[in-house]
């Protein structure tokens, strides 16, 4: 059975779209990823195009509100900047929260930003495949 993962930030407009593309695209079959922001901005066309350059499905990102998750649970909800765990400390139905704080790509100019918030989220994601592999594997 798939394991559910929210990815949290304020805007779902960068980090929280990356994040859910890059564990989509790591580990697909064995999460159900979804994204959301405590205020929805609208995805960043720097994100799309940093995913499109490491060659990372984006197609059907959309910004979402937390709002639009509302009664449903998830495994892990892991927040992507301080705001939002704040925000969110308590998010009901979830089996475990997971703070990560990453700087958020659009308070500089350009796509390089986006490229390292990409290259930094991959690496911890990774991890975090690899860390729930394991995990099920010791439950099997």
């Amino acid at each position: 059975m798939k394991r559910r993962v929210l990815f949290l930030c304020t805007g779902n407009s960068a980090r929280s779209q990356i994040a859910e593309a890059l564990l989509r695209k790591q580990a697909g079959a064995s999460f159900d990823v979804f994204s959301a922001g405590t205020a929805p901005e609208g995805v960043d066309i720097r994100a799309i195009g940093a995913l499109r350059d490491y060659d990372v499905p984006h197609e059907g990102l959309r910004s979402k509100s937390i709002d639009e998750f509302e009664g449903q649970s998830f495994d892990f909800v892991i927040t992507l900047c301080d705001k939002a765990r704040q925000e969110c400390a308590n998010f009901p139905d979830t089996g475990e929260m997971i703070p990560w704080n990453f700087c958020d790509p659009k308070a500089k100019e350009g796509l390089a930003p986006f490229k390292t918030t990409l290259r930094e989220l991959n690496e911890r994601i990774k991890m975090f495949v690899l860390v729930q592999s394991r995990g099920q594997e010791a439950v099997s």
